[in-house]
C-alpha cells in the first residue's frame, strides 16, 4: 500500500468518492468549491485506487480539516480507513497543523474516538444524514 498526495483533485478520487458516496449512499452534492483547494489523498493496492479522504486548512491558524474518506467496499474491514487517516495526520503535521476536524457520519463515530478524536459537540445533518463536528490535536507539532 502506498500513498499519492495531490494538490488538484484527481480522477481516482473522484471515482472512489462517485462509488462510495453517490452510488452507495445516495449523496447528491458530493463534489464542491473545496475540492478546488483542497489537497487529495489517494491509497493504491498496487496501482488499484482503493481509499481516498481530502485535507485543507481551516479558519484558524494550525487547524486543518480530514474529510470525505472513502474506502471502495472490497478494501473495507482491513484497517484501511486507519491507515489513510494517519497519513492524512503526517501531511498535517508536515505542515504545520496543531488540530485536525472532521466532519464524521454520526454511524462512524467509534471509528474517529478510537483514533484519539473528541467531538465538539456540534451535530447536524448534511444531505439527511447525521453528522458530528470532532477534533484531535496533534502532539509533537512546533
Amino acid at each position: 500500500m502506498n500513498t499519492c498526495l495531490f494538490y488538484k483533485l484527481p480522477e481516482d478520487a473522484k471515482q472512489i468518492r462517485e462509488e462510495v458516496f453517490v452510488k452507495e449512499q445516495g449523496f447528491r452534492n458530493e463534489f464542491d468549491e473545496i475540492d478546488a483547494r483542497a489537497m487529495h489523498l489517494v491509497l493504491y493496492d498496487d496501482e488499484l485506487p482503493v481509499a481516498t479522504c481530502r485535507l485543507f486548512s481551516d479558519d484558524l491558524p494550525g487547524d486543518y480539516v480530514v474529510g470525505r474518506i472513502a474506502v471502495i467496499k472490497e478494501y473495507r474491514g482491513k484497517n484501511i480507513g486507519t491507515y489513510l487517516l494517519k497519513a492524512a495526520e503526517e501531511e498535517i503535521r508536515k505542515m504545520g497543523g496543531k488540530r485536525i476536524i472532521v466532519h464524521a457520519q454520526s454511524r462512524v463515530k467509534k471509528f474517529y474516538e478510537k483514533q484519539g478524536y473528541y467531538s465538539l459537540g456540534k451535530n447536524d445533518f448534511d444531505e439527511d444524514c447525521p453528522h458530528v463536528w470532532m477534533a484531535k490535536e496533534l502532539r509533537g507539532v512546533k
